[in-house]
């Protein structure tokens, strides 16, 4: 505890770093209370179908994401995953379109071309869904009594604008936190999104307990269990396979004297590498055994409908393990090029002991990738149907079951990490300032 008070101390002491974390807090203060505020000409007081309708199932999830947003019509109602799903579509057309491919290699120029693409493409994903979600809403069991100016024009064009203005100004937050904060913005607020919805869910749950079965000593199992499948989310996100790299040491010609004494570093190669996308990807088709179910005709349509639409189903967390198992080897094999780092392995005078630079070097790290990617795919499936097992197995109440594994957990534990480990390395560098202020090695303006 003393370790802890001295390194918020330490933190405190560095300006750059409290200013940074001052305007982080302060945006994510903004945007939490725009998720408060309801779209002009709806009734709060008939929402309550809304928020029962998003208790469960996959708009749970999605309500989640927004910080309880979505069921109570906000101005935030659509969050920040249209940018989500924006930059995974750019992501995923950089590998076929020549134009993408180019950009990519450009350097900064290039990054900031790609923005300017993924922020048009989420407007555009935004003018789609706003319209979709108000005509939803009926879906929901929302009354048409609870739009007070009714469905015209007068209220749909409004709302859509506003709908479409409160994610692109979600988005620029997100923007400002990355640049001017502490933490990768755009995920910082969906983690914040989703801790919002943490203390009703929990409070729910005790409630549940304290006047049904179980009372206090199921719960503390289930605090427990949840402290371990965090501890589990952690060592996923955290796990590498370190490959030696021995590079040349420099001769004063300039050139490069290959033995033994040269520098001996390791390339780190995550056993997750794709981190919550197949998930996500996975989510995304597991829309489609539903509708295949309503279209078709009679018990068996009726069967592949009802066991696809219950997300804690054995018959929709069995395909849902799967397919997270296929995505994970798929998005690691776009997005871990092992061809490219042999290439820049070679130019840098690096090689693996016992590997030829170049092509072997590549394939190498190619079946090592392969070969770790497949535990780390079956341990990201595992996590991801454990909601559907606790719920199965300790009777948990849904939205609560949400924080026993899956995307949510994931993306607290890995933004978790990648902002702490962010204020670390600048409590490090200062660390090494200090100490280096005098000598031949200090600082140079």
């Amino acid at each position: 505890m003393k370790n802890f008070f001295e390194t918020i101390s330490n933190i405190w002491k560095i300006e750059e770093l409290r200013n940074r974390i001052g305007i982080t807090l302060l945006l994510l203060l903004v945007y939490r209370f725009g998720c408060q505020i309801v779209l002009p000409g709806i009734d709060t007081t008939q929402l309550g179908a809304l928020v029962d309708g998003t208790d469960q199932g996959i708009f749970a999830l999605l309500n989640a994401f927004t910080g309880g947003a979505f069921a109570s019509a906000s101005v935030f109602a659509l969050g920040i995953m249209p940018y989500i799903s924006a930059s995974i579509v750019v992501q995923l057309m950089g590998i076929a379109i020549p134009y993408l491919q180019k950009l990519q290699k450009e350097g900064e120029s290039g990054r900031k071309t790609i923005n300017q693409i993924t922020r048009w493409l989420t407007i555009g994903i935004c003018i789609v869904q706003a319209p979709a979600y108000l005509y939803g809403l009926e879906a929901f069991g929302v009354r048409d009594s609870a739009f007070i100016m009714g469905k015209g024009l007068d209220f749909m064009v409004p709302a859509v604008i506003i709908l479409v203005t409160g994610c692109v100004f979600a988005m620029w937050l997100g923007e400002k936190i990355t640049d001017k904060g502490i933490g990768n913005g755009i995920s910082l607020l969906i983690m914040i999104g989703i801790i919002a919805t943490l203390p009703q869910s929990f409070a729910q749950e005790v409630v549940s307990r304290l006047d049904g079965v179980g009372g206090p000593m199921l719960i503390l199992v289930e605090v427990i269990v949840w402290f371990l499948v965090i501890l589990a989310s952690v060592l996923l996100v955290m796990a590498t396979r370190q490959i030696p790299v021995q590079y040349a040491r420099r001769t004063a010609s300039g050139g490069y004297e290959k033995n033994i004494m040269g520098s001996r570093q390791y390339i780190p190669l995550k056993l997750n590498a794709s981190g919550v996308m197949p998930i996500i990807f996975a989510q995304a088709i597991m829309f489609v055994p539903g509708l295949i179910g309503g279209a078709i005709e009679g018990e068996v349509g009726t069967w592949i409908q009802t066991q696809f639409s219950d997300i804690f189903g054995w018959a929709y967390n069995l395909l849902f393990a799967l397919l997270i198992i296929i995505f994970t080897y798929f998005y690691t094999a776009i997005t871990v090029p092992t061809n490219k780092m042999a290439d820049d392995l070679k130019r840098s005078g690096g090689f693996i002991p016992g590997i030829r630079p170049g092509k072997e070097t590549g394939d190498f790290l190619d079946k090592i990738m392969s070969l770790i990617t497949l535990p780390g795919s079956i341990f990201l499936a595992l996590l991801a149907v454990l909601p559907a097992v606790v719920v199965k197995l300790l009777d948990v109440q849904a939205g609560w079951a949400l924080f026993f594994g899956g995307t949510s957990l994931l993306i607290m534990v890995g933004v978790a990490i990648d902002t702490v480990q962010q204020v670390n390395s600048y409590l490090l560098n200062r660390h090494y300032d200090g100490l280096m202020k005098t000598g031949k090695n200090r600082k140079v303006a």
